[in-house]
């Protein structure tokens, strides 16, 4: 009986060694082994999407493109004398600039060949229009850019009330007030209706939209801003959601399409993530990524702040989520940063200082990743 135990308890000790080493341990060392190699989540860089800086050639932010993989940009046209900056030496001359800097020209913003003449109304338009085309069709053959983010604010582009509104430790912000701008005098061309705009604006789209869609070039309609009714007699239009879809119907196409500059459409009452996906990639083929932060308590915003990015009152993380899910590949760029420390003391002012950019960029690109992992 006792040798009969022995020999049990031997056979029972014998296959608990073998389970042990020919099953259960290797089962336990493979598990850790797979976790420790498996590739991580595998998305798109930035989510596709072509993470871009407002600069010129000589700017600072250009050395901190190529270090933090910006690799493109948003500019003018370089200036060249006597020469006309829709000529194909210019646009050559411009793409040249950028190749040798190794980052791709890939938007104008603020065409050249646009201005007084065409959205007031005033002789000479029709050779501003034919200059635009003349611009547009150069840009595509010489430059291989097609976009263009232009406006429809006559003689007073984008204001600001206040370039130096204490923000978070110190930074500079810019500010808005209406009651503040309301008594600047009238401009030399008096007051301007809404009706004399949409007279205009409905004149030039239905003459250049259509060259637009021959040769493929995104014409990228950037809201008023701020967005309020007039600033020194000069009336707005672009400053709701409602007359930019008015704006696109009457030439629907691609290509005549929108620069979802988030912060004025968020200041108009809208729905960020919401308009984004109402409007998707065919409609929204530029983004000014920023955020701001109502002042007024009314709708459309009457006082407003810029913001760091991470701050304001744009849901920027379900903002990103909306231009992840309707495949949205174009151009984004930070906009409107602060002036942050050493900038501060170097005078410098609030819209597109260096450092403000890099951590905008940043930011930008940990919300496209977590997004896009997410989504994987």
């Amino acid at each position: 009986m006792k040798d009969n135990r022995r020999d049990f308890l031997k056979k029972s000790a014998s296959l608990a060694a073998a389970v042990s080493v020919g099953g259960i341990v290797p089962a336990m060392a493979d598990s850790p082994s797979k976790k420790s190699t498996k590739a991580p989540n595998q998305v798109k860089k930035d989510a596709g999407m072509k993470f871009s800086f407002l600069m010129g050639p000589t700017s600072p932010k250009v050395p901190f493109a190529k270090q933090l993989d910006v690799n493109y940009v948003v500019s003018g046209v370089n200036r060249i004398p006597d020469m006309n900056p829709w000529d194909p030496k210019v646009i050559t001359a411009t793409k040249e600039t950028w190749d040798k800097l190794g980052i791709k020209w890939t938007v104008v913003e603020g065409p050249p060949s646009l201005g007084e003449k065409t959205k007031l109304g005033l002789e000479g338009r029709d050779e501003e229009i034919e200059n635009f085309i003349t611009f547009m069709k150069n840009l595509k053959k010489y430059g291989d850019v097609d976009i263009i983010c232009y406006n429809w604010m006559p003689v007073i582009s984008w204001a600001r009330t206040n370039h130096e509104r204490p923000g978070r430790g110190g930074a500079l912000m810019l500010e808005f007030d209406y009651e503040a701008s309301k008594g600047k005098p009238l401009t030399k061309y008096g007051e301007v209706s809404k009706e004399t705009l949409w007279k205009n604006y409905e004149y030039f789209i239905k003459i250049v939209a259509p060259e637009a869609e021959k040769i493929g070039m995104n014409l990228s309609l950037h809201p008023d801003d701020p967005q309020v009714d007039s600033i020194q007699g000069i009336y707005r239009i672009m400053n709701t959601v409602e007359n930019f879809d008015r704006a696109l119907a009457i030439y629907p196409s691609k290509y005549n399409g929108v620069t979802m500059c988030q912060a004025n459409f968020a200041l108009m009452g809208a729905d960020i993530p919401a308009l984004v996906r109402r409007w998707g990639k065919d409609k929204i083929n530029f983004v000014h990524f920023r955020n701001v932060q109502d002042l007024s308590g009314k709708v459309p915003s009457t006082k407003f702040t810029e913001t760091f990015h991470d701050e304001g009152q744009i849901d920027m993380y379900e903002a990103m989520k909306a231009y992840v899910e309707i495949g949205f590949e174009g151009p984004l760029r930070p906009d409107h940063v602060p002036v942050m420390a050493t900038e501060v003391e170097a005078g410098m002012r609030g819209g597109y200082t260096t450092l403000g950019n890099l951590f905008a960029i940043g930011y930008i690109r940990g919300l496209a990743e977590s997004v896009s992992k997410e989504r994987s």
